[in-house]
């Protein structure tokens, strides 16, 4: 199965946020599953460069549009070395050769629906789009909280009423997938009240000159959100000859965006229509994570309450900030952050479950067979529900994966973890080892060394750098096993309010 996942790409008009390195998080356990299964995956991000937010934010800083956005976007696609991220492919809107030629060429795939007219109305330039009044909450933006300007000029509109009808058939057989299903609930009532044309471009003037400019248009530069969904497949080569369109595109069994609810509408609604108008295969699925929050707000450059994911690594480890975005945040409704949950969550699972687990079993090993690993195979004493849990926990990751729900997926991963640890208390191997029992002690050892293994070939997806750990600690190439080391620092000394 030929699987192409996406993230959105950011606005780089600030550092990135805690929030983003979710999604990132998200996408690279996908993907690193689907790879370990043996399957062809390509997994890509990028950074949204060509935003009036940019500007803005540049000439408030003083600096050069591009330098100020080359800036920041360095730091954006900087996480991947701090969160181990095996991303396949970073698409800069601004900068990649690859993205004007394949928006050039997809605005014109979309003439028949394309249309000038004078508009007049409510402009948030934090979420880039126009608002009707009904949409505002006391007038305000309901994602920003901040009043949108009143914007009157000619632009180019999108007939995006004409696919009202069969975004609805879509959706509702599944063809097109959202989940979870609160999410493709609301696009199916929002769906319901039909759909309105929409801007497409903004003037040149206005855009203060930066972004593409619409094709045999120089008055107008192509609108942002429609210049960077064409990233999913201008970084395959749309507009060229370039064979990655057709294998991670058109013939691709699955197309998987990753996407915050904020920007559902134009995943789920304004991109499958301009596919549709273009002539081109739509996504299969579209997941939609909630928001991470800080004290209840909203994670967001805007709003100052940025949690820096880089400064978490540094402090804490790649490890714990990944087992914490895996393990804590809901699949339906936002989640609140703070560094105590992210340091009990490593102390107590990472440190005192997963690493104590592997540190006794392999001492054990050392203390009472010199390291090396008993070769029994024969049925430990009461090992069936150990050996149970083992073969159960690669069932129920795949199924939560499939559900893109991390939360289970881990959930599972853990079980057999603790499943694990009460095994060792319960068979007490110490206590075979002082009555000579040796064959039963060694089908014991046998059994947890196993189940080592298969902890750390289970956990890569999720944490590779701790999941290569375990596999050092429990390999050998026929002598003994390494001495055990600790696998996971203890945070506690670390925590901070």
């Amino acid at each position: 199965m030929t699987t192409y996942i996406t993230t959105t790409i950011p606005y780089v008009n600030a550092k990135p946020h805690l929030g983003f390195a979710l999604e990132l998080v998200e996408a690279d356990v996908l993907a690193r599953y689907r790879r370990g299964a043996g399957e062809p995956v390509r997994w890509q991000t990028g950074t949204d460069d060509n935003s009036l937010k940019n500007v803005l934010a540049a000439a408030a800083a003083g600096m050069d549009v591009q330098e100020f956005v080359d800036a920041n976007a360095a730091a954006f696609t900087g996480l991947a070395g701090p969160l181990s991220l095996s991303v396949d492919d970073v698409i800069r809107t601004s900068r990649d050769p690859r993205h004007r030629i394949g928006v050039e060429r997809f605005w014109r795939a979309c003439a028949d629906d394309l249309y000038r007219k004078h508009y007049d109305g409510l402009y948030c330039v934090g979420c880039e789009q126009f608002y009707a009044p009904g949409d505002l909450d006391d007038g305000r933006c309901r994602e920003h909280g901040t009043e949108p300007q009143r914007v009157s000029e000619v632009n180019w509109f999108f007939r995006l009423s004409r696919y009202t009808d069969r975004l609805l058939e879509l959706i509702t057989s599944d063809v097109v997938r959202i989940e979870p299903v609160e999410r493709r609930n609301e696009v199916l009532a929002f769906l319901a009240g039909g759909l309105q044309d929409f801007s497409v471009s903004r003037s040149t003037e206005r855009a203060r000159g930066w972004g593409i400019p619409v094709p045999d248009d120089p008055s107008q530069v192509i609108y942002v959100w429609w210049d960077a969904l064409g990233n999913y497949l201008t970084a395959l080569g749309y507009g060229t000859d370039n064979p990655d369109l057709r294998r991670w595109w058109t013939d691709a069994d699955r197309r998987i965006h990753l996407v915050g609810k904020g920007v559902l509408r134009f995943h789920a609604v304004y991109w499958p229509a301009m596919l549709l108008s273009a002539g081109l295969p739509l996504p299969t699925d579209v997941f939609v994570h909630d928001y991470l929050t800080v004290d209840g707000r909203k994670i967001s450059k805007s709003t100052g309450n940025s949690v820096d994911p880089v400064e978490l690594v540094r402090r804490y480890g790649t490890d714990a900030v990944r087992w914490w975005l895996l393990r804590e945040p809901a699949r339906v409704g936002d989640t609140d952050f703070t560094i105590d949950r992210l340091v009990r969550r490593a102390d107590d699972e990472l440190a005192n479950g997963i690493g104590n687990l592997v540190n006794r079993t392999v001492g054990m090993i050392h203390r009472y067979r010199d390291g090396r690993p008993p070769l029994a195979e024969a049925p430990a004493i009461q090992g069936d529900s150990l050996r149970d849990a083992m073969r159960e926990a690669p069932v129920h990751i795949e199924s939560a994966l499939a559900d893109f729900d991390f939360r289970r997926a881990t959930t599972a991963l853990w079980n057999s973890v603790d499943g694990a640890n009460r095994y060792i208390n319960q068979v007490r191997p110490w206590e075979l080892a002082a009555t000579g029992n040796a064959g039963e002690l060694d089908a014991v050892l046998a059994l947890l060394l196993h189940s080592c293994r298969e902890i750390g070939r289970h956990l890569a997806p999720f944490l590779p750098d701790l999941a290569a750990r375990i596999t050092g600690q429990c390999a050998t190439d026929g002598g003994a096993l390494p001495l055990p080391t600790p696998l996971q620092p203890r945070l506690g000394s670390s925590r901070t309010s």
